[in-house]
């Protein structure tokens, strides 16, 4: 009797789970604060109850999480959505990939600079050294920061430098200033014994650039096959970054139960400077999370062909679409500010 019990409960399970559609989730980097709210739907079943059975991996920048999805090994993704326009500027033969829901607002990209070099605003930087990898967004973009800020984009020495030795190039005073992310950066920099207030940080969307930044994406042909399934996962993902924000503290547990050795006071700070600098702006408080501003988006498309030198300038609706997100009202996420 108590065999054929769990015969009936293990074909049940293996039942429910035959149903469950699959999404393999590439994220973008290591697993660190800002990845909590896909952590955290995981964890909490809201994928499973939408249905989906999600495998989140962690990723090793923008460009390889979007040719990954491009080429069919994951479904879905994490990724600058300034990557996304130049992979399908350069790529216009590949399969299609949208940017589904925007997480990070405004780009993350930065200048970070020592204020014992004299520089204090953008003019300020003429004449100096900046320091990035060549696939940084900040340093591919740097022309459209330049030209918002009346500086010529020539006006800047920039070395080209390996990833891990960015921020110690200039806490030894061998560059003037680097480009980077700002929770990234300013995280890195103070590890390494440089205080913020040696520092004059100037975040893109502060000085005058309109791009956007993270977004997740779809392969196109998942989600014509599976719209239900991108609608069920955005769905999952918004209720879990609703809970995020509400609770950056409790969210970053979920980080922690995927790898342990994380520095959790560290990831709790990198998670609430996204939450306040792009994530939780000002347009993404009046329209709600995960959508974008059709005229802003194309404006920042234009941007990123020019600086970038693309062969061709990507449509809007090819880069995003808003057609699997959840309704504006329920995306209306963010807790009221403390006065």
């Amino acid at each position: 009797m108590l065999a054929g019990a769990l015969s009936l409960s293990l074909l049940g399970a293996a039942v429910a789970q035959a149903d469950e559609t699959r999404i393999r989730f590439q994220l973008d980097w290591r697993f660190e604060g800002p990845s909590a709210p896909f952590l955290m739907a995981v964890e909490r079943g809201y994928f499973a109850e939408e249905g989906l059975n999600v495998q989140i991996d962690s990723g090793s920048g923008s460009a390889g999480a979007i040719n990954r999805v491009a080429s069919g090994a994951y479904e879905m993704g994490f990724g600058d959505l300034n990557a996304l326009v130049e992979f399908l500027a350069e790529n216009p033969g590949a399969p299609g990939i949208q940017g589904v829901y925007v997480v990070y607002d405004g780009t993350p990209a930065s200048v970070l600079a020592r204020k014992d070099r004299g520089i204090e605003s953008p003019a300020d930087l003429a004449g100096k050294s900046l320091a990035a990898p060549a696939f940084d967004t900040g340093y591919r973009a740097w022309g459209i920061f330049a030209a918002a800020n009346e500086l010529e984009a020539g006006a800047v020495e920039w070395q080209n430098v390996d990833p891990a030795l960015r921020e110690t190039l200039l806490v030894r005073g061998d560059v003037d200033a680097i480009t980077g992310f700002y929770f990234t950066s300013l995280l890195n920099l103070e590890g390494r014994g440089m205080d913020e207030e040696q520092l004059t940080i100037m975040p893109f969307p502060d000085y005058g650039v309109p791009l956007y930044g993270n977004a997740i994406i779809a392969s196109e042909a998942f989600s014509e096959a599976n719209p239900e399934a991108v609608e069920g996962f955005l769905r999952a993902f918004n209720r879990a970054l609703a809970e995020t924000l509400a609770d950056p503290e409790g969210a970053i547990e979920y980080v922690r139960n995927r790898d342990a050795l994380i520095d959790v006071e560290m990831e709790t700070r990198r998670l609430k400077l996204a939450i306040a600098s792009v994530i939780d702006t000002e347009d993404a408080r009046a329209n709600g999370a995960g959508g974008v501003d059709e005229q802003r988006l194309r404006e920042a498309i234009q941007l990123v062909a020019d600086a970038y030198d693309l062969p061709s300038v990507p449509e809007p609706e090819r880069v995003f679409t808003s057609s699997f997100l959840p309704p504006q009202e329920e995306r209306m996420i963010f807790p009221e500010r403390a006065e």
